[in-house]
């Protein structure tokens, strides 16, 4: 394997823990980016790996660089690329790493528009807690695992999720494709990233080769209450299907609880998307050797994922939620489940719009009555972040007419949107603060803490 790696936009998010895992893997480890911000640059930092100087510097790579691992941060006209190009250096997107490291490992593949880091999270919480030895690459901070990916030389599985995103610059597949699966996971398909797949005939074919890819003998979970999952599925030939449904449950005192074989397992998550994401994990790690029983022993201590339904605050009278939701499937389970677990209370839900497809003005309407669950609907964007993405202007009419909310107002600016919320009343009110961003860099936690005051 290779023993002299360097990273191209290390401080990506998967970027960066992975220069880590290598590193402790005994390999050498260099880097560059031309900007990096917390927590990868403490992270690198408490590693030695944090580089001296931002910017890219060719003399870095070198004849005795065995490979380039290369970010999608990076530009096709990076002067470390054309480098490594020159000398004829390998230069590899990271999931094409990551299949070479795991060759010979069982691969469990989690994909899907929405819930994949949720159930690569549950996944990981039952192996470990059954006394699995695994690896794994997450999408974020998962309680109980100091990184969010762990490569080693020793265990036989490795739990990956799997992002339909672009792998890099000049690999312009999606990432998932690349790690060929014996175990694979469809969560759900909802359109999105519509900056690399403009249609979305082209976002579903992504999804279709990734079933291709699995290997022969392998297995498909696949949720069957997403009609286009099952059409997918019926295509797989030489590959067992194992839908999964909604589960049986029961609310009570703000307790969801599952039940399963004539029994009721109380849960730390709540939300009907979060009961299909367990049962989902709960068909994987029966793959894996793992029985029901033991599942749901395991699964009652799952707290989640970090910044998925991420408590911030609570009082008698108000919860103050922060979700990484950002996309319209995701915002609308995620305002569902608090509704649902909250049904007396007032909701106000606050969504960010930040992202290349929530900017696009003809993508908009796919946010249409995503919100309904809430009373209130505020959405927020910056006017800057689409003149940064090269968008045409987006006004608040094609916001408000998008949204088909009865009750919605939008925001531009940053303290607007903070002096606006650090005015309500939160008598038997909860808040859900939804985005993929900052909200322009308000203070959430002095939000939580005055409204739960």
């Amino acid at each position: 394997m290779y023993q002299n790696l360097h990273f191209i936009a290390i401080g990506g998010s998967v970027m960066h823990q992975l220069a880590i895992a290598m590193h402790q893997q005994g390999v050498a480890v260099s880097g560059s980016d031309d900007a990096i911000f917390d927590p990868a640059r403490t992270n690198l930092f408490n590693e030695g790996l944090l580089p001296d100087e931002f910017g890219w510097f060719p003399n870095k790579i070198t004849a005795q660089t065995d490979a380039v691992i290369l970010g999608m941060h990076a530009r096709k006209d990076n002067p470390e690329l054309l480098r490594a190009q020159q000398l004829g250096v390998p230069v590899l997107p990271y999931p094409e790493f990551i299949y070479q490291h795991t060759a010979a490992k069982k691969r469990v593949v989690i994909a899907g528009s929405h819930g994949k880091t949720t159930i690569t999270a549950m996944v990981m919480h039952v192996l470990r807690h059954c006394g699995y030895a695994f690896d794994y690459l997450v999408g974020a901070a998962v309680s109980g695992f100091n990184q969010s990916v762990a490569l080693t030389a020793y265990a036989p599985i490795i739990v990956i999720e799997g992002d339909e995103y672009l792998a890099s610059p000049i690999h312009p597949l999606p990432k998932f494709l690349y790690y060929k699966p014996h175990i694979a996971l469809l969560s759900g398909i909802a359109w999105d990233h519509i900056n690399v797949f403009p249609t979305f005939n082209e976002y579903v074919q992504q999804f279709e080769q990734f079933v291709a890819t699995i290997q022969p003998g392998g297995s498909l979970v696949y949720y069957a209450g997403d009609g286009l999952l099952s059409q997918i599925a019926a295509t797989c030939a030489g590959v067992t299907l194992l839908p999964y449904q909604t589960p049986n449950y029961e609310v009570v005192n703000h307790t969801w609880r599952l039940r399963q074989h004539n029994q009721l397992y109380p849960l730390q998550i709540f939300g009907e998307h979060n009961l299909q994401n367990l049962m989902g994990a709960k068909l994987v790690c029966n793959q894996l050797g793992i029985p029901d029983e033991q599942f749901m022993q395991a699964i009652q201590l799952f707290t989640g994922a970090a910044r998925r339904l991420e408590l911030l605050a609570k009082s008698a009278n108000c919860s103050v939620y922060k979700d990484f939701a950002h996309a319209p499937s995701k915002a609308l389970a995620t305002t569902r489940a608090l509704k649902q677990m909250y049904p007396a209370h007032k909701l106000i839900a606050c969504l960010e719009l930040h992202t290349y497809s929530s900017l696009s003005a003809h993508f908009l309407n796919q946010y249409a009555h995503t919100l309904n669950e809430a009373d209130e609907a505020l959405v927020f964007y910056d006017p800057q972040a689409l003149a940064i993405k090269k968008l045409p202007p987006v006004s608040k009419q094609d916001i408000e007419h998008s949204f088909n909310h009865p009750n919605l107002t939008v925001f531009t600016q940053p303290t607007h949107l903070e002096n606006y919320l650090l005015n309500q009343s939160y008598n038997q009110t909860n808040l859900l603060l939804m985005s993929s961003g900052n909200f322009g860099g308000i203070n959430l936690n002095k939000i939580a803490n005055f409204a739960t005051s």
